[in-house]
């Protein structure tokens, strides 16, 4: 099992964020981690994702040139956000693959509890 805990949410008024998710337990399994997004009443939204090794990333059309997603070696990985607009308001999910990178969620089956990121006009 891998466990993954968020961190860094919050209310901003436009700027700058950057959200922290550390993954403990079965971390040598750990392919690639990615970043979710989701509004309630709406369909969960890839929004980032990196894989450990190659450091190969994706970005969702939505947020590309505006966040970066990188990892350190102590299994953490972080979500630059900047530039940040009202429609970036959502909860924020760290997840992980086991098998590789991937813009679909059905392919990490770890998840963290998410973090709230909202955004003021």
């Amino acid at each position: 099992q891998v466990q993954l805990v968020e961190s860094g949410g919050g209310l901003v008024a436009g700027g700058s964020l950057t959200l922290s998710c550390a993954a403990s337990g079965r971390t040598f399994s750990i392919i690639a981690m990615g970043w979710f997004r989701q509004v309630p009443g709406k369909e969960r939204e890839f929004v980032a994702a990196i894989s450990w090794r190659a450091v190969i990333t994706y970005y969702a059309d939505s947020v590309k040139g505006r966040f970066t997603i990188t990892r350190d070696n102590a299994w953490t990985v972080y979500l630059q956000m900047s530039s940040l607009k009202p429609e970036d308001t959502a909860i924020y999910y760290c997840a992980a693959s086991e098998e590789g990178i991937s813009m679909s969620g059905f392919r990490y089956p770890y998840w963290g509890q998410g973090t709230q990121v909202t955004v003021s006009s």
